[in-house]
């Protein structure tokens, strides 16, 4: 009987090895969304993926099959693989719940009794600088934006709260870092981000609240802009940089 079966070692190498390549297509593709090398309308098959990635059929369908359970992709019997439209009605609905998060952390923060959380003063490090040490790679400071927000409703101390937070924070990511394409839009985000902060660190609560609002509508607005012409540009404004 023991020879029937496959050796422990070796059925303990496929059970990670598997995973593992799955997360790695999927984080691939979703990084590429993100950055515009795939835009929605993009098409592709399992085939063409796992031949340029240089991995199997099957963590490609995983990976796959993950993102579509997610909304990014959707898939057709005849023409394979695509990147699903912007939905502009679900992106407004998530920008609604953001909001409120968002709103909800401030509050407590403002609120909140004895010295200002740790997580606070980190903050000051990266958005109250002088206007010479600020960043200009719309890269990296779409990643330091999302940081600022996460960083905000994490410090109120409510861990499921955060959750919610971060699973809409992924959700909008792709048309969030289109605001960093432009760098009037980068120059603006240091400046609110700013405003924003020293009224939480000074318990303002109606500034904050007011200032983190009228911040976050902003980002909504310029979605409500966003074409398939204007993706198609960031994609090209990525690869002329690369």
């Amino acid at each position: 009987m023991r020879s029937t079966a496959a050796p422990p070692e070796k059925s303990a190498d496929m059970g990670r090895v598997r995973p593992n390549l799955a997360e790695q297509v999927y984080a691939q593709l979703k990084a590429e969304m993100n950055e515009f090398s795939l835009v929605p309308g993009d098409r592709f098959s399992e085939a063409e993926l796992g031949q340029r990635l240089g991995v199997s059929r099957t963590p490609v369908r995983e990976a796959l099959f993950r993102l579509r359970n997610e909304g990014f992709l959707e898939v057709e019997p005849k023409s394979g693989w695509s990147v699903r439209p912007i939905d502009f009605n679900l992106l407004e609905q998530l920008y609604d719940l953001r909001v409120i998060l968002e709103l909800a952390a401030v509050a407590k923060l403002c609120t909140h009794a004895g010295p200002p959380p740790a997580e606070l003063e980190s903050l000051k490090d990266v958005w109250l600088v002088p206007l010479t040490d600020r960043l200009t790679d719309p890269a990296e400071v779409g990643r330091l934006d999302e940081a600022f927000h996460a960083t905000l409703v994490q410090a109120a101390g409510n861990p499921e709260m955060a959750r919610v937070h971060w699973d809409v924070t992924e959700r909008i990511r792709i048309v969030r870092h289109l605001d960093f394409t432009r760098a009037d839009r980068i120059e603006a985000t240091y400046v609110e981000h700013a405003k924003i902060l020293r009224a939480v660190m000074q318990r303002k609560l109606d500034q904050a609240q007011l200032l983190l609002k009228s911040h976050v509508e902003q980002s909504k607005a310029e979605v409500r802009k966003i074409t398939l012409a204007t993706l198609h540009e960031a994609r090209a404004r990525v690869m002329r940089g690369r």
